[in-house]
């Protein structure tokens, strides 16, 4: 047995036929055919049952398809380890970020950029369940996500603790000095709130303190895009709660930042990258640079 013939038996069982697959392979039938027969000889048990042109998964199949996910992402990372002990750095690092804590990354890509000009970025955006989530499909190389997250499968690195402002639309009026507002009037007002596609987030622990000053507050808007929201905020539709860094970095107009007077809410960010997967070289080399977030920010 051979990666060939583990990732033609993939390709085979995906596709469910052998033309599919030979297709998908960009190699004739006749040997596709040859290379599963030598699989399955060598094995001693057959890997499908043939069905017409459809081929369906054997018990012993169904096992092997499901162990060849372990076994290409095994082979990689190896690959990966070993390409590492070479001089320079290059390849590909896959980053993710939640949009608004992006603003953590831009500096440290110039500057890793200029240090190692032979990397290439790859960016994808998304919530923090959902950046966990590629990570644990080896999708990234880490990610930047907004906290609570559950950590037990991930290190992780906190980045500063961010306070949480009110963004209104301009032409409101409020009650306010100092450019502040109180907690009681904010959860009066017809809110936008950031909410995550899945899990507990930012979403329920803005609510909950709302809900100590207003038990039935008005949610009219949850989303979970920064730019969204702030546009419907300069729009007029209701006022948002967001991190101050967010909102500093998509500021789109036409729209006030106030200060919320009680020293209650805040967000944390934090770097996280699985335990049981080998980081790269490259990865690691562009985490340290969040130990020097203070520094370069």
């Amino acid at each position: 047995m051979d990666m060939r013939q583990l990732k033609y038996f993939h390709t085979i069982a995906t596709e469910g036929q052998i033309t599919k697959a030979a297709k998908k392979l960009h190699i004739a039938q006749p040997p596709l055919s040859q290379s599963l027969k030598n699989l399955e000889h060598s094995i001693g048990t057959p890997l499908f049952d043939r069905n017409g042109r459809r081929m369906e998964l054997t018990e012993a199949g169904r096992t092997l398809y499901q162990r060849c996910e372990t076994i290409f992402e095994f082979f990689e990372e190896t690959l990966l380890e070993v390409q590492d002990t070479g001089e320079g750095m290059r390849g590909k690092l896959s980053i993710g970020c939640v949009k608004s804590a992006f603003s953590h990354i831009p500096r440290k890509m110039k500057r890793f950029g200029e240090n190692y000009p032979d990397i290439t970025f790859e960016l994808k955006e998304g919530d923090s369940a959902s950046l966990a989530d590629d990570l644990k499909n080896r999708r990234i190389d880490f990610a930047v996500i907004r906290l609570p997250l559950e950590l037990d499968e991930f290190h992780h690195k906190r980045l500063p603790v961010e306070d949480y402002v009110a963004v209104l639309p301009d032409e409101w009026l409020v009650e306010g000095d100092d450019n502040t507002i109180s907690m009681e009037l904010l959860s009066a007002l017809p809110l936008l709130l950031l909410r995550r596609t899945s899990g507990r987030g930012q979403y329920e622990l803005i609510l909950d303190q709302v809900k100590n000053y207003n038990a039935s507050p008005k949610v009219v808007t949850m989303c979970p895009d920064v730019d969204m929201i702030l546009e419907l905020v300069s729009e007029g539709v209701g006022a948002a709660i967001i991190p101050e860094l967010a909102y500093q970095k998509h500021n789109p107009g036409k729209v006030k930042m106030m200060k919320i007077k009680e020293d209650t809410l805040h967000s944390e960010s934090a770097v996280i990258w699985l335990k049981d997967r080998y980081l790269s070289k490259s990865a690691q080399k562009f985490i340290e640079l969040f130990d020097e977030e203070d520094e370069m920010e």
